[in-house]
């Protein structure tokens, strides 16, 4: 489904496929011989998505854009990426011949430098840099710049490095305290439920 939202419709190649239960919206642009299987989504919302040439973005992948006050965070994809099945990526930036997993999240301002690779149900985090050429092991958190890696067992030092960067306020501009949890996703599903909006809008092209 190709969808005109903010008032952008989705830009691509003629060798471009992109699978009847794919959804594209708004302001995305896709490469030549470029490759949107089942089930996935490239969702502009008010920054853009950009794909590079003889990419695969595979099914039920989700690639978002999103912004946080004035600050955008685009989806930059470069050429020859292979996004593999229900990876989830926000507001990130992955460069050339880099390859992501299945299951993999990339949150906010996250940079993948060329050739690296993040295994099955790695975690970055928003504003970390995945240096060129490296391996995230499956099912660990990378946090930062320079990287640090924890496992899912680390949950005090975990606690930590999310508190330290942010997250909150890099994801969705809220200040909240971090002790106050309540709060906090109070105003994120707020921050959400705006943005969102826009969608009472869209036109399904085809």
């Amino acid at each position: 489904m190709i969808i005109k939202h903010r008032g952008f419709k989705p830009k691509y190649d003629s060798s471009v496929f992109i699978a009847p239960t794919a959804v594209v919206i708004g302001n995305v642009s896709i490469g030549k011989d470029s490759r949107v299987m089942y089930g996935s989504i490239l969702d502009s919302e008010g920054s853009e998505v950009e794909i590079g040439e003889c990419s695969i973005i595979c099914e039920n992948a989700v690639l978002r854009a999103t912004a946080s006050g004035d600050r955008e965070y685009p989806v930059i994809i470069g050429d020859h990426v292979f996004v593999s099945p229900q990876s989830t990526l926000i507001g990130c930036k992955i460069e050339s011949n880099s390859y992501i997993a299945t299951g993999a999240t990339i949150l906010q301002g996250a940079l993948v430098q060329s050739g690296a690779a993040v295994a099955v149900g790695a975690f970055i985090h928003a504003n970390t840099v995945i240096p060129a050429n490296s391996f995230i092991p499956p099912n660990n958190i990378a946090i930062g710049d320079p990287i640090k890696i924890y496992r899912p067992k680390d949950q005090e030092a975990l606690a930590k490095a999310i508190k330290s960067i942010q997250f909150a306020k890099v994801a969705f501009n809220v200040d909240a305290k971090w002790e106050n949890r309540f709060e906090r996703y109070r105003q994120a599903t707020k921050v959400r439920s705006k943005e969102f909006e826009s969608h009472f809008d869209d036109e399904i092209i085809r």
